[in-house]
């Protein structure tokens, strides 16, 4: 029986995906929209904790444990996170993959896997 690879393992794994989050942190608090959020947060946290999320919903290894995305998010969305920087993020994380030479496939489907968290990570 064939197995179809999940965008994990299409990615090029661990080693990418912790690359991806390194480079899109990068961007994300480069951005004047956006770096408000993450003022006074630990980013070595951040990362360490978004690596295995990412991991997670690409369909990889790891196990997130983390809280759900709408409770995360909470305290953001008091403070103004909408729509607007939920498509900065999306394409800080699309210029990402694609400063790592990522497939548009691939990347449209990381786009999609992401998209499909924004109704509860604004809290509707």
């Amino acid at each position: 029986m064939h197995q179809t690879q999940s965008l994990y393992e299409q990615l090029g794994g661990e080693e990418m995906v912790s690359k991806a989050v390194t480079i899109f942190y990068r961007k994300v608090l480069a951005d004047p929209g956006l770096r408000p959020f993450f003022e006074g947060m630990n980013m070595a946290r951040m990362e360490s904790m978004q690596r295995v999320f990412l991991a997670t919903a690409f369909g990889g290894p790891n196990a997130y444990s983390g809280r759900d995305m709408r409770r995360a998010h909470t305290g953001l969305v008091a403070r103004g996170l909408s729509d607007v920087h939920f498509d900065a993020v999306l394409n800080h994380l699309d210029d990402t993959l694609a400063e790592l030479m990522v497939s548009k496939p691939l990347r449209d489907w990381a786009r999609a896997l992401t998209e499909s968290l924004r109704k509860d990570i604004l809290g509707r």
